[in-house]
């Protein structure tokens, strides 16, 4: 949580962090111990080059702001779609978002009622589209058409 937030709604955070620049022909030290796994990730790592965007997602959903299970599963299922319907937009590098502030359990009584679940939705929705327009794809300002 080294990077400042991207984006920022009522409930949650993201942060974005650039890929790693490597020098042309460098590949990253592998820790793996077998030299058969490490060949594997290297071909793995160099068919994924050419045009694959380096991407990753990760989610943090703390148990003392959703108490529940459900409702921290319903707050991940909601993140995923969200960052599915964004990803062509995104750019390169590992997102985090978090959860920020508690759920009140008050005004949702069930762990994953509808009403939560619309919440969820809007609030990813906002903050995704947020991040979006603070963070656009490299490839966009390559062509010269950031901002759309």
């Amino acid at each position: 949580m080294a990077v400042r937030p991207c984006a920022r709604t009522a409930h949650f955070f993201a942060h974005h962090c650039q890929p790693p620049v490597l020098a042309e022909g460098a590949l990253p030290k592998l820790s793996t111990a077998s030299a058969l796994d490490k060949a594997d990730a290297v071909d793995e790592f160099v068919d994924a080059l050419p045009d694959a965007p380096h991407l990753r997602l990760g989610m943090i959903v703390p148990k003392r702001h959703a108490k529940r299970s459900v409702t921290r599963s319903l707050v991940k299922r909601q993140l995923r779609a969200g960052v599915r319907r964004h990803v062509h937009l995104m750019a390169e590098g590992d997102w985090v978002v978090r959860l920020r502030a508690p759920l009140d359990r008050k005004l949702f009584v069930s762990a994953a009622s509808d009403a939560l679940r619309a919440l969820v939705a809007a609030e990813v929705e906002q903050l995704l589209a947020e991040a979006v327009r603070r963070r656009p794809r490299q490839v966009a300002a390559a062509t010269g058409t950031v901002g759309t």
